[in-house]
């Protein structure tokens, strides 16, 4: 709602002549200057209330950038969530859940897996075995500073324990020291018995690797490696995975008890021992669901913010608040687009599925239903398609730069993330005298690795960063492509990424321009309430002289009258 400056330019004069110490409304004449001066400052402020009103305009429309601002970094979190396959799709399930937690990565596969668990991997743990009556009792009685030292990992560390120090400071200063904090993975703490005080001393890392020992440079009455009993050995974790090793005496090793490396795609917590214990990864039908209609309701969401900020009414033909700006036109056009095309990286030919729309996920374009122009969702077509293609439907969602090669003589190698684009590349190479002599990536020369028969996308490309193996070094020219695949749920987090860019994207610039002109607006207020309050002043020098000269000849008047009467009243005598 623009504000009416009028009244603050006139309260803050309409009470003072050109001195500032008088006010008047018709001292001399009996005439209501002040009203007179009141109404044409009014009339003259029209100017000032008008840029009030257009600078609320403005206002208005930043307000409304910095709201869609908001909306738009909500999707984009919500997407990145959901912008790789394990994310997506898969679950992980353990028939023995005390002893091991599953998580299922990208590329786990639906194979069940057993796993057989010896031991779990342990940390060390060292605890005094004298107790102390209560954590201020004091274990430096001497008047100088003692030290406390250990060994971990084979690094000694020392910690300096000043006069008077309790059992708790001692906690304390193990645990703030600087060989703490460079030698992270050393904690310490008071236990209670219910009745006397202990400090336990322990490793926070596991596995054979994380020795911890009490040094004998300790100088610390009470404290040295004798004083320490030890409650727990560090120790790593013992398993098998599908019966192997085969012999009965060998174990696989790790050193942690969270383990990504054995059961493809899938990460173990271990919990607990126990044999054969089945882990397999499946598709969660009801999560994947659930997470298309997260993703359709949040884009909606925007497009229907963009649709309001955007739309005419077509009765009054009245345009809404940000009703043709290019800003708002370039995300939302973006976004539909994204939206409606093919995967980035898919292709027609090679893959069953490549856009959302045969998923029974498209835009509503029935003028006026209630969801024109944004998501709507088949569910008989997305149930039936996450019964049967749940992969393919995940790769259209949440592909995240994976590469694919149709040539027989080269395969993906990698990419660089953020600089490589996904997308489809043609790939052209020549073979002569057994070396690379020549390749294209996209059209553009590619950058030739002859010791490893290898191409690289060059600089300032599409494809700058994709690295291509060549597998075939016989003579002769090739051709093919590489599909560097991304999902819907990470390209249009991308395109998000870039519009709310605090510094380069184009809301954040509009919002910039639309500060500038709010402050170029400020400016011009501020000068129009200084114009009309000079006006004010004007008008109030002059009609005080009036004032005073109206007044001064109704004293004339008045005794010019006076005179007349008394001349008429001798006469009359």
């Amino acid at each position: 709602m623009a504000t009416d400056l009028t009244s603050s330019v006139i309260s803050g004069s309409s009470s003072q002549t050109t001195s500032g110490q008088i006010h008047f409304a018709g001292l001399g004449s009996g005439t209501d200057f002040d009203t007179m001066i009141t109404k044409l400052a009014q009339v003259e402020s029209t100017r000032m209330n008008n840029l009030a009103v257009w600078k609320q305009s403005w206002a208005d429309k930043k307000a409304a950038f910095q709201g869609l601002n908001t909306k738009l970094l909500s999707l984009q979190s919500t997407l990145r969530g959901m912008s790789s396959l394990g994310s997506f799709l898969k679950k992980a399930a353990s028939s023995n859940a005390a002893a091991i937690a599953a998580t299922a990565g990208a590329d786990a596969d639906n194979t069940p897996h057993a796993v057989s668990i010896k031991q779990l991997a342990q940390n060390k743990i060292l605890v005094t075995s004298s107790g102390y009556a209560s954590p201020s009792a004091v274990v430096n009685s001497s008047e100088a500073s003692q030290i406390f030292a250990y060994t971990y990992k084979g690094v000694l560390n020392s910690v300096t324990i000043p006069p008077r120090s309790t059992l708790a400071d001692l906690r304390n200063l193990i645990n703030t020291s600087q060989s703490y904090s460079s030698n992270s993975g050393v904690k310490s703490s008071v236990l209670y018995d219910g009745i006397s005080y202990y400090l336990q001393f322990r490793a926070m890392d596991t596995g054979s690797s994380a020795s911890l020992t009490v040094s004998a440079s300790t100088t610390l009455a009470g404290f040295s490696g004798g004083r320490f009993q030890s409650t727990q050995n560090n120790q790593n974790a013992l398993l098998k995975l599908d019966g192997w090793p085969v012999a009965s005496n060998s174990w696989l090793s790790r050193q942690s008890n969270s383990i990504s490396d054995l059961v493809p795609g899938v990460t173990l917590s271990l919990k607990g021992t126990g044999t054969n214990i089945l882990v397999t990864a499946t598709n969660d039908e009801a999560a994947i669901i659930q997470n298309v209609h997260t993703f359709v309701d949040q884009v909606n969401q925007v497009l229907s913010q963009i649709r309001d900020l955007t739309k005419v009414d077509a009765k009054t033909n009245t345009g809404s608040l940000l009703t043709g700006n290019y800003g708002v036109q370039i995300i939302g056009s973006t976004l539909m687009d994204a939206l409606t095309r093919k995967a980035a990286g898919f292709d027609y030919n090679r893959d069953k599925h490549t856009s959302l729309s045969q998923f029974g996920i498209g835009i509503d374009a029935t003028e006026g239903s209630v969801t024109e122009g944004r998501l709507v969702v088949d569910d008989t077509v997305l149930a039936a398609a996450v019964s049967s293609n749940a992969d393919s439907l995940g790769r259209v969602f949440a592909a995240s730069y994976q590469g694919e090669a149709d040539g027989a003589g080269f395969s993906y190698q990698s990419h660089i993330g953020g600089i490589t684009k996904p997308g489809t590349f043609p790939v052209d190479y020549t073979v002569s005298g057994g070396a690379i002599t020549s390749a294209t990536i996209n059209g553009h020369a590619a950058i030739i690795d002859k010791t490893n028969n290898m191409i690289t996308g060059a600089p300032g490309q599409d494809e700058s960063g994709l690295s291509i193996q060549i597998n075939n070094a016989t003579d002769g020219t090739y051709s093919g492509n590489i599909y560097l695949k991304q999902g819907k749920s990470g390209e249009i987090a991308d395109i998000l990424k870039a519009y709310t860019d605090s510094n380069t994207g184009p809301l954040a610039v509009l919002q910039k321009n639309y500060q500038t002109i709010i402050d170029n607006i400020d400016s011009k207020i501020a000068s129009e309430q200084r114009r009309v309050s000079q006006y004010q002043t004007d008008l109030r020098t002059r009609f005080a002289k009036l004032d005073a000269l109206l007044g001064t000849y109704h004293s004339q008047l008045v005794s010019q009258s006076s005179q007349i009467a008394r001349m008429s009243s001798g006469k009359n005598s």
